[in-house]
């Protein structure tokens, strides 16, 4: 469940970090990423089972402001659940548009959760595949994300329209250092004791040619009988760190 916004990740998977919405870029870009955290959170809940997780992706940035790209990253949860015995691996594809409106800038787009070969229909009767579609705006250091599940959200039955908003801060500390402060709040439709709200801080340093570093305070206040898989309560208060290559 790849972040768009800071931590949030999209988890937030803190090494998937690709940035607030952004003017139009002077140039068209592709940038490769890889890297390895100790804990693949997204919006508040471990996808890892508290665990390492490898990942890795690309972006094109088209100087129109429109974007694309893929994430991917080893998970969990899905053959943590009774029931369930295929799904390791998660890929985000996904598209949209950014550009500014005076000192405002936006980002509009789509995103698919895609959970390869999983059988999750399997043991809560909705496959684990998700599309949201998502809008951003950022004023200054500050922005505010709203996501909008258009079909079932990550395997819930009966959950579409589903949403998450998303509000974070941006601050440039010097010597390569951001601090991003962050709270979000996961509703999940026609489900019990499936939403909660979720909040982070989150340090990078950016080490040079390429490799950049996080290491983030993560919690929720997510139902730990819903959340919990294997004895594991993933959705703790705990550390994150991370490590990421950019070429």
């Amino acid at each position: 469940m790849k972040n768009i916004l800071v931590p949030s990740l999209l988890t937030l998977s803190l090494l998937s970090v690709t940035g607030v919405a952004q003017a139009q870029a002077a140039e068209s870009t592709l940038s490769f990423n890889a890297g390895v955290v100790s804990d693949y959170r997204y919006r508040g809940i471990s996808q890892s089972r508290l665990a390492p997780a490898v990942q890795g992706g690309f972006d094109y940035a088209d100087k129109s402001g429109f974007y694309v790209g893929a994430w991917g990253s080893s998970i969990k949860w899905i053959k943590d659940t009774p029931g369930a015995t295929k799904g390791s691996t998660e890929i985000d594809l996904y598209g949209g548009y950014k550009s500014t409106v005076g000192d405002l800038a936006y980002d509009v787009g789509f995103l698919r959760y895609e959970y390869l070969s999983n059988n999750y229909a399997s043991a809560s009767g909705a496959n684990a595949n998700t599309n949201e579609v998502y809008g951003a705006v950022t004023y200054g250091v500050f922005t505010a994300k709203y996501s909008h599940a258009i079909s079932n959200l990550f395997g819930n039955a009966n959950s579409k329209n589903s949403y998450y908003v998303d509000l974070s801060a941006a601050f440039d500390m010097g010597n390569g250092l951001t601090l991003t402060p962050h709270v979000g709040y996961q509703s999940v439709k026609n489900v019990a004791n499936a939403s909660y709200t979720d909040y982070a801080l989150t340090l990078a340093k950016d080490l040079g040619n390429g490799l950049s570093a996080t290491v983030a305070a993560v919690g929720t206040n997510a139902d730990e009988g819903f959340y919990s898989l294997k004895g594991k309560y993933n959705g703790k208060t705990g550390a994150v760190v991370g490590l990421k290559y950019t070429f």
